[in-house]
């Protein structure tokens, strides 16, 4: 299961995190958004190594500016609270993994 990711947890369920984070930058209206949502999950039950997140950009727009977003879906993977690999745009679950997890 992922974790809703919000201004309010962002530094706890991601920077403070002790395990790897993804954090998916998503939105409703966006259909490659919506393509990746179900391998998002399957990646969350798969793996209990890191945590999986999803951060709506329309509501938390502060943040994803200031992770520089300009495209959606974005995965970002933080490792002791910094981002250290991304993904732009729809992947499939394995090229996903092999971006940002080698």
């Amino acid at each position: 299961m992922h974790i809703e990711i919000t201004s309010a947890n962002f530094e706890s369920e991601v920077l403070k995190s002790e395990k790897p984070v993804l954090v998916d930058f998503w939105a409703e209206w966006c259909g490659p958004c919506r393509m990746m949502a179900p391998i998002i999950e399957e990646i969350a039950a798969e793996r209990s190594d890191i945590k999986v997140g999803k951060l709506n950009v329309d509501e938390e727009n502060e943040l994803a500016n200031r992770y520089q977003i300009s495209a959606i879906p974005t995965v970002l993977l933080f490792k002791g609270g910094e981002a250290v690999s991304a993904s732009v745009g729809y992947k499939s679950k394995e090229e996903l993994i092999k971006t940002l997890l080698g």
